[in-house]
């Protein structure tokens, strides 16, 4: 990477660091605080309460996306941050559930991913997309592992308020990074004499492998979240108490970073990028297999081994598919087309957490497991087809001259 594409890729994952640990500080605590809450006791409220932000993301993800395309990806990010940390302050003066529900909703409509994986891809060459995907990939998955730890600790000393205060606070955070740290974007070259028609959403929606990886996206974090349903349960029918879960969750997110590191980028290189495409979707498929084989009587080494393979290949696939995206989209249409691929990434949140708790109760967890296999498998057939982008072969080299020549 040159230094630009280095600060622009340490920049946007610091943003997308941030915005995603505030989110997951909330999720571990959130139902048995939000229960304190006058209508608390409504597990339908509650659910809502925890479920809308997700929907309000996915709802407005492509307008923001197609807003980066015509009016730039910074004023869209900027404008998104400030709704979040409006939404979060809303959340933390709460004081009773509709009013929680009502901050939720505000922080969703702050749907600044698409905007965010555009200017990164805007500001990265083809040859090394993938790597700066990688570092915001890791960078969500390390919250997540980190918030395990962090969120029963932080809520016994200041409560859900103050985590909400927290996560409005590095929302503010995020827009100073933004404004002094990410490097500019290239200039839009929009209007009638451009001859260029930005963020037209045909090209988006009638384009076969941007379907694929829609799908793609869906699938994954619908099982990510549906399987979260279950796995905490496993591990305390194994034997391991819930303060404790961290030292399965931490080691196995690690070990996975150190794989993906020493496997993705060394075979992309070398012209394997489907091949590890495709075996990461298989591998996920697999780990539902096993915790289908180990839900009966679950053991924490086997608990721990599939959580450390599943880590594997879903982070594989966080660091490719935007990556793919964003090369395969008409660069004309870059944000509508990551706006439709976030979209879907929060549409799969919201349903895999409804639809995982519904098969949970309902056809027990080896059905919830059997299901999420079976949507791999599908994903798996969907995406077989795929064919990795030819990658633009401009040098470093050539980069820094260009970046000399225009400065």
């Amino acid at each position: 990477m040159t230094p630009a594409e280095r600060r622009a890729s340490g920049s946007l994952a610091a943003i997308f660091a941030a915005r995603m640990l505030g989110l997951f500080l909330v999720l571990p605590v959130f139902a048995l605080e939000a229960a304190r809450y006058p209508g608390g006791s409504d597990p339908a409220l509650v659910g809502l309460a925890m479920g809308i932000y997700g929907l309000t993301q996915g709802i407005l993800q492509i307008p923001f996306g197609l807003a980066s395309d015509r009016f730039g990806r910074k004023r869209v990010i900027v404008l998104g941050l400030i709704v979040f940390a409006a939404g979060s302050f809303v959340a933390a003066a709460a004081t009773s559930l509709p009013w929680l529900i009502a901050g939720r909703a505000l922080q969703g409509a702050g749907a600044v991913s698409a905007a965010v994986t555009a200017l990164l891809a805007d500001l990265t060459r083809d040859t090394v997309r993938t790597k700066a995907m990688a570092l915001v990939g890791a960078s969500i998955g390390l919250m997540f592992a980190l918030s395990l730890v962090a969120a029963p600790l932080l809520v016994a000393k200041i409560g859900l308020h103050g985590l909400f205060v927290v996560t409005g606070s590095l929302a503010l955070a995020c827009i100073a990074v933004v404004l002094w740290w990410t490097p500019a974007a290239p200039p839009h070259k929009s209007g009638s004499g451009s001859g260029v028609s930005r963020g037209r959403m045909a090209d988006v929606l009638a384009h076969a492998g941007l379907l694929r990886l829609n799908v793609g996206v869906f699938v994954l974090h619908a099982v990510q979240l549906a399987m979260w349903v279950a796995v905490p349960a496993l591990l305390v029918q194994a034997g391991l108490a819930k303060a404790s879960h961290w030292q399965v969750y931490l080691p196995a997110v690690l070990a996975s970073f150190v794989v993906m590191g020493t496997l993705l980028f060394p075979l992309e290189r070398r012209g394997y990028l489907r091949a590890v495409f495709l075996g990461a979707v298989g591998l996920v498929m697999l780990v539902q297999l096993g915790l289908l084989a180990t839900s009966w009587h679950p053991g924490i080494p086997a608990l721990a081994a599939l959580l450390f393979l599943f880590f594997c290949g879903f982070n594989v696939l966080e660091a490719t598919q935007p990556s793919l995206a964003s090369r395969i989209a008409p660069p004309q249409s870059r944000g509508a087309a990551l706006g439709v691929y976030n979209t879907l990434q929060s549409l799969g949140l919201f349903a895999g957490g409804a639809v995982g708790g519904w098969l949970a109760k309902n056809v027990g967890l080896p059905g919830l497991f059997g299901a999420c296999a079976g949507l791999m498998l599908l994903w798996l057939v969907v995406a077989w087809p795929m064919r990795a982008p030819q990658t633009a072969r401009q040098t470093a080299e050539e980069v820094l001259a260009d970046e000399a020549q225009a400065t």
